[in-house]
Parts: C-alpha cells; sequence; structure tokens
C-alpha cells in the first residue's frame, strides 16, 4: 500500500524527523491563506500522487509570489498528472502540499527497503540525492552506500556513523542524520514498511537535515496489524478494478495488453503471461483467482476481465489442486450471462473436477474453444485476438 508525500511527512515529524513547515490545501482559494501561514518569500507546490517523477511530470512548482502560487494550485488541482511513472492517462490530483522554500546546501538520498536476495533490510545511501536513485545505481554504482539489517537485529548507532561519515557529513549533520536514520528504521520495521525514501534529504544553509520528500510503501499482508495505516488509504489513486478486485479477494494488476487472463495460482499465472508473450500476443492483466475460490468469485474475475477496455480474447488456465475446475466453469457461465458474451475465450482445465468442468461449458450455447494442451491454448487466443 502507498501514502501520500503529507502522510509520510506527518509519520517522518511523530518520530523526530526533521521536515519543512507546509500546508496541505484541497481548494485554490486556500492558497493564500497557507503562504501567509508559512511566511517567507518563496513557495513550493507540490501534487500529491501516488507517483515518482512528480517535477517532470509538472507537479511540483516553485513559485516566488502569492500569485503565482495560487495559479499554480488552480492549475495542479482537479488535474490528472501524468509522469513517468504512471501511465497515459496519469493520476488524479485532489490536494497539493505548499511547502515554505530553503535555501539547499547539499542533496542527499537515504532509503531502506527489504532486500530479498540477502533476505536482510537494506540502507541505501548516497551523496548523489535529488535525482532517480535508479538512474545513479546504473551510471554510478560506486555513489550508493550498501549496509544490510538482520531483520531480526537492530540497526545501531555505530553502523548509522559509519554511513555518515562515508557520505562525509560534518559533525552537527551527523548527529542529525544519526537521529534521522534510526527514525526511520523503527518506522520501517514498527509499521511493516516494505520501502521508505527520502529524495532529497537536504542540507540547509541553516545547517539543518531536513526530508524535502518522502515516501512509504507498506507490506499489504501486514495490514491488518496497523489500523491506522490503514485509514490513510487513498483509492482515488489506485485501478478502479484493481480495488473492485481485492473486495472478493482477487490478485489483479491490469496490464497495457490484448490478452485477459484467469489462472489459479502466482506461479501459473506468471509462466501464462510468458507463454502469450512467446507466442506473439501481449497479458492484458495479471489475475490470480486463488486456492479457495467460489464460483461467485469466479463470475467477479471474469466479469472484470471482460469489461476491460484493451482486452480482445481471455485465456482461462485452471489447474485443479485446490480449486475445482467444477467451479470455475460454472462461474465463467455466469460471468458470461451477466455481461454477455463479446469476446473470444479459450479455457483450459486440467485436474480436480476438470472432467465435469469441460462438459459443463461443452453443454453451454455459448462460443468457448476448450484445449488441454497449455501451449496450444495459448497459441489459440493469441490466434483469436488479433
Amino acid at each position: 500500500m502507498h501514502i501520500h508525500e503529507y502522510q509520510a511527512k506527518s509519520l517522518f515529524s511523530q518520530n523526530n524527523i526533521q521536515i519543512p513547515k507546509g500546508v496541505l490545501i484541497t481548494k485554490a482559494a486556500q492558497a493564500s491563506d497557507a503562504c501567509v501561514e508559512l511566511g517567507g518569500d518563496i513557495w513550493v507546490v507540490k501534487a500529491q500522487v501516488h507517483a515518482g517523477g512528480r517535477g517532470k511530470g509538472g507537479g511540483v512548482i516553485a513559485c516566488r509570489s502569492i500569485l503565482a502560487v495560487k495559479s499554480a494550485c488552480e492549475k495542479l488541482l482537479g488535474s490528472q498528472l501524468i509522469t513517468p511513472q504512471t501511465d497515459d492517462k496519469g493520476l488524479p490530483v485532489n490536494a497539493v502540499l505548499i511547502e515554505a522554500g530553503q535555501t539547499i546546501e547539499q542533496e542527499l538520498y537515504l532509503g531502506l527497503l527489504v532486500d530479498r536476495q540477502s533476505q536482510k533490510i537494506m540502507v541505501l545511501a548516497s551523496t548523489e540525492g535529488g535525482v532517480d536513485i535508479e538512474k545513479v545505481a546504473s551510471e554510478m554504482p560506486d555513489k550508493i552506500i550498501r549496509v544490510g539489517i538482520d531483520p531480526l537485529g537492530v540497526l545501531s548507532e555505530k553502523e548509522c556513523t559509519l554511513i555518515a561519515q562515508k557520505l562525509n557529513l560534518g559533525t552537527k549533520i551527523a548527529t542529525q542524520f544519526n537521529q534521522t536514520l534510526l527514525a526511520l528504521y523503527a518506522i520501517f520495521t514498527s509499521k511493516d514498511a516494505s520501502l521508505i525514501e527520502i529524495n532529497p534529504l537536504v542540507v540547509t544553509a541553516e545547517n539543518n537535515l531536513l526530508a524535502l520528500d518522502g515516501k512509504i510503501n507498506f507490506d499489504d499482508n501486514a495490514l491488518y496489524r496497523h489500523e491506522d495505516i490503514v485509514s490513510l488509504r487513498d483509492i482515488t489513486q489506485e485501478n478502479e478494478k484493481e480495488v473492485e478486485a481485492s473486495k472478493y479477494q482477487l490478485n489483479y494488476i491490469s496490464l497495457d495488453g490484448t490478452i485477459g487472463c484467469m489462472v489459479n495460482g502466482a506461479g501459473l499465472a506468471m509462466a501464462t503471461m510468458d507463454l502469450i508473450k512467446y507466442h506473439g500476443g501481449a497479458p492484458a492483466n495479471f489475475l490470480d483467482v486463488g486456492g479457495g475460490t467460489t464460483s461467485e468469485r469466479v463470475a467477479k474475475a471474469f466479469e472484470l476481465i471482460q469489461t476491460q477496455e484493451n482486452v480482445k480474447g481471455i485465456l482461462v488456465n485452471i489447474f485443479g489442486g485446490i480449486v475445482r475446475c467444477d467451479l470455475i466453469a460454472e462461474g465463467i457461465l455466469q460471468a458470461i450471462a451477466k455481461v454477455g458474451l463479446t469476446l473470444p475465450i479459450v479455457v483450459r482445465l486440467e485436474g480436480t473436477n476438470a472432467s465435469e468442468g469441460l462438459v459443463l461449458l461443452a453443454q453451454t450455447d455459448f462460443d468457448i474453444y476448450v484445449e488441454s494442451d497449455l501451449t496450444k491454448a495459448a497459441m489459440k487466443i493469441v490466434e483469436l485476438a488479433r
């Protein structure tokens, strides 16, 4: 689960991480009062969306007058912001964060993430803040400091000090850096985060360390432990179909291809998508209906796929272990009856009650292609989707 920058900074502030003074607004008419409250003569207006690269998309605007701030708010609020990390439709801007301008002496990068390869919490730090960390990693990998922390252990102040020394930070800033990193680690572990980034973490002319930006992602599987984090969810920033799918415990992700996929099991789903791609097609979604599914959930999954605008054909690939293939067949028929059959469908059933499921499909008047061989099923749907 993602949260907005202003929400991340609120968590930072609660844990004594210094942030710039800011005011969140949802209407351009609130801009003047926000500027007066913040004081100064330079402000930054920042669109609040769940995507990086906001500056490149015009979502971060520096202003030198209250009139310019108001104009920036009018431009952003109610718009769809397109960044390098969004699709062509962009994301809705329902709020903007206005912050007091800062005189910046140095920009750093600081982040924590779950590193599955080392099975550790990885601390990443760099003197190359303010730019894409992916670009730094590919072009200047030696500029990134990496320190792995055993998830069963703790981050020590000694480790923080060593990182600060590698960043060549002065005594006062190093002390603030240690406090910031320890606080980030506390948030990361106590709230079951999967990623935290501050980019940039800046040194100001007043020799203070400020989190100028903030990004936090949380492990969805741990949200049941954190009602306070769940309350921060903004579904306006999420794909409408993915939100709807989550209500039915369906693992669904929209993609840009033309062949809808309905599969049970994440590994089988990925293999199915790979096979479609191998034979010249492109998957329109990832969809794992799970092991303990029902015909109603399958019907909902089928409905979600068929109403996806870019879908030209549907491949159903079910290997019945826990899930019963006859239930899948019932769900398919329920969905077709509800939304109407407008797309070619290829169904591959194998495993528990597969024969019963195939009989159900064979008895229907709907035009459904059945294949027992997965490769042939993938080739068939690619052909039909063309």
